[in-house]
């Protein structure tokens, strides 16, 4: 079993808010719409690969002992936070 943020990480891919902002966030960079990229597209492995690709690691394990990888996932989480604050103030 991985340390705190092996876990952490683990826990977001299996989140399915995170797996929709991957897919709200691959349409923005893509240009894509809805139709060509509909939500619910990111599985849980997909989440997992784009953490690992994002952070430069080949194993989610290695965010409890590679600071700088580390550092990207704690953006990665303040960039999936920020979005969560903007739907809801889209929403309402």
């Amino acid at each position: 079993m991985g340390g705190r943020q092996a876990r952490r990480a683990a826990m977001l891919c299996n989140d399915a808010r995170f797996r929709l902002y991957l897919d709200a966030r691959r349409r923005h960079r893509n240009g894509l719409t809805l139709d060509q990229l509909p939500d619910g597209t990111h599985s849980a492995e997909d989440a997992a690969d784009f953490i690992r690709d994002a952070c430069g690691i080949s194993s989610r394990a290695a965010l409890d002992h590679d600071a700088k990888a580390r550092q990207m996932f704690v953006r990665i989480v303040e960039d999936y936070n920020r979005w969560q604050r903007r739907q809801q103030t889209d929403d309402g």
